[in-house]
């Protein structure tokens, strides 16, 4: 198969991973939370590569900002996503995938969305660090469920079904 071919088909499995994601998160609801967001970028980093799990976390989060959700649904996926890919892309470990996400929409989407919520919304938050509380649980908590769902799946030798089909 060739890498057009190959495209083609994580093009396919990208919007695939946004809808489950969406649904997920739309019907499975923690305050102040969205766990499976999480649980769906590391499944997408680890077997679509980091700019399509990119794809399909800010599809997500368009997607919930259309049903009444803060941009905040956009800024708490997209970094993790990413992360969580290249962590997995560079060294193959599952683990870093999940270390990527949490690094990624625990920290760095946290204090971005920092600025974000103060200066264009006009949110009055004291602290830059404000999001970090809210989005590390959840950032954790949903990627360690991925992270269980992939060694499954290595265990069961989907996971190498699945990279070979698509990477």
């Amino acid at each position: 198969m060739n890498i057009r071919q190959k495209n083609l088909r994580k093009l396919m499995v990208t919007p695939l991973f946004s809808a489950c994601s969406f649904i997920l998160c739309t019907f499975v609801v923690f305050p102040n939370m969205a766990p499976f967001q999480h649980f769906v970028n590391v499944l997408a980093g680890v077997i679509i590569g980091p700019w399509y799990a990119f794809a399909a976390a800010l599809l997500t989060g368009l997607l919930r900002m259309m049903t009444g959700r803060s941009i905040l649904s956009v800024i708490g996926a997209i970094f993790g996503a990413l992360l969580s890919g290249y962590f997995y892309k560079y060294t193959k470990k599952i683990y870093m995938a999940f270390l990527g996400e949490v690094i990624g929409t625990g920290i760095i989407s946290a204090l971005v969305s920092y600025p974000v919520m103060r200066y264009v919304i006009g949110l009055p938050l004291d602290k830059f660090y404000y999001y970090i509380p809210f989005f590390l649980p959840s950032a954790a908590m949903g990627g360690a469920l991925g992270m269980v769902l992939l060694y499954r799946f290595k265990k069961t030798g989907q996971l190498a079904y699945w990279l070979e089909k698509l990477n």
